[in-house]
């Protein structure tokens, strides 16, 4: 953590997809930021085991697409801590083929979870902070988002479709004291995604070995280095604390300058 102070200190949020990966690492962060944190995701094995790690936190076994589900996990938070200041909408997931290789099955799975679950999230918890008078919702988008992805269609339509639900949600409850805002995160290139899944599929889609990806997407990057979690932590933090108070539906890159090549 940055420095010593607690920037979010009892604030309630909700981290969905937080049972791994960079959501496990946003959790430990609003938690070291002084926040409580609901830890939902379709493994609840995982989400209990982060929650255990926690000061404060809820285990929620959550299924984006599923609109009930997404219901329950705002009751149940509710139920324990009374009131909900932050969703962030993490969960997600990639896959990678050429349009002559998707099945419209996978396409659309890629949808479902990425976009359709951002909106089943963000419909559950609008009701609650409509009726706080105030509210925070932040959507981990991608880069992806903002530039199309080589034999990456699906990923990229559902991020590109993420930050048009971004900017028209926030037009939408700015009335009401709610803001929205993206991350559109870089590659995080040492982080579980990428090395058990990513640096495979690109590899195959594009013809090069697992090294040769790492190296392309390195070149990328003026700054030169992958994006980490702690990257994206920093950003999170900002928006969810009354440092960002004037800004909403804004998707802000933390990509170390990849967008500009």
């Amino acid at each position: 953590m940055p420095c010593g102070c607690q920037r979010l200190k009892d604030q309630v949020a909700i981290v969905t997809g937080a049972g791994q990966g960079l959501g496990e690492a946003l959790a430990k962060r609003l938690n070291d930021e002084g926040a409580k944190v609901v830890i939902a995701d379709i493994n609840i094995e995982a989400a209990q085991k982060v929650a255990a790690g926690l000061n404060d936190a809820l285990a929620v076994k959550l299924d984006v697409t599923n609109y009930e589900q997404c219901e329950e996990m705002v009751r149940l938070t509710l139920e324990k801590y009374g009131k909900i200041d932050l969703l962030v909408c993490n969960a997600g997931i990639l896959i990678a083929k050429g349009i002559d290789e998707f099945s419209a099955a996978e396409w659309k799975k890629v949808i479902d979870v990425n976009l359709i679950g951002y909106f089943n999230c963000a419909k559950a918890v609008v009701p609650v902070m409509k009726k706080q008078g105030k509210g925070n919702i932040i959507q981990i988008n991608s880069k992806s988002g903002k530039k199309g992805s080589y034999k990456n269609s699906a990923y990229a339509s559902s991020k590109f479709g993420g930050i048009g639900l971004t900017q028209s949600l926030a037009l939408e409850l700015a009335q009401d004291n709610i803001r929205v805002n993206a991350i559109c995160p870089g590659n995080l290139l040492d982080s579980p995604l990428w090395v058990n899944s990513l640096y495979e599929q690109y590899a195959r889609n594009q013809g090069l070995t697992k090294e040769e990806v790492r190296l392309k997407y390195l070149n990328q990057v003026p700054l030169g280095r992958g994006c980490t979690y702690e990257d994206v932590a920093n950003v999170m933090v900002f928006l969810a604390s009354d440092e960002s108070s004037y800004m909403t539906g804004q998707a802000i890159n933390v990509t170390g300058g990849q967008e500009m090549r």
